[in-house]
């Protein structure tokens, strides 16, 4: 299963934050198919703490590949900076197993952060990490005058996946429609940061326009 999958069926039905990517299986259903590696405890993706900004830093195990080339505007340019980092950030604080990680929380706010919270707690709460490889495509992006941005764009889930961390167990299903994600977020310009938050961010699966 995709690293996404049940883990937010339940919060996507109340929330306006929906990252699911697999749908309509329960958390405690059997998947299709398993495997079973050692987890790494190299880094292999990181950004280091700058301008106040928390560290990130994510096993060798997962990797991410983010085809938005810059556009030449700042502002725009920073948009895909920052959602960069508050992508991993979430992906952190899976990894860390804390609902509360501070990397995270730094992009994140209002509805959004409680909505994040819950999504990884339910990945803590099962006991349950991601391992494989996340490909970011088809941004766009604008920028207003009052602060704000909105931002959209595409994620290639096909070989990402949960992976039990007791057992090092990793749910592997075959690649469906439902592996390409598109998601829109709204964000702000926090000035005392020097960031773009998140205020709201909604998904969906299987979603035509990122499908190859």
């Amino acid at each position: 299963m995709n690293r996404r999958t049940a883990f937010l069926t339940t919060l996507a039905v109340t929330t306006a934050l929906t990252l699911t990517a697999c749908g309509s299986e329960e958390p405690d259903a059997p998947a299709k198919g398993s495997g079973k590696e050692t987890v790494p405890t190299a880094l292999a993706s990181s950004a280091p703490a700058s301008d106040g900004r928390p560290a990130v830093e994510l096993p060798s195990d997962l990797s991410y590949t983010f085809d938005w080339p810059k556009t030449g505007d700042k502002e725009k340019d920073a948009v895909l900076a920052d959602s960069e980092q508050f992508i991993k950030a979430v992906d952190q604080a899976i990894v860390n197993q804390n609902a509360l990680d501070k990397a995270y929380l730094y992009y994140y706010e209002g509805e959004a952060a409680a909505t994040t919270e819950k999504f990884v707690q339910n990945y803590v709460d099962h006991k349950a990490g991601i391992t494989g490889s996340y490909r970011f495509y088809a941004p766009e992006v604008s920028v207003d005058k009052d602060g704000t941005a909105s931002f959209s764009y595409c994620e290639d889930q096909g070989k990402a996946y949960v992976k039990y961390l007791e057992t090092d167990k990793i749910e592997e299903t075959e690649v469906t429609a439902k592996s390409y994600v598109s998601y829109h977020t709204s964000l702000r310009r926090d000035e005392g940061k020097g960031v773009w938050v998140i205020q709201e961010i909604v998904s969906q699966s299987g979603s035509e326009k990122c499908r190859p």
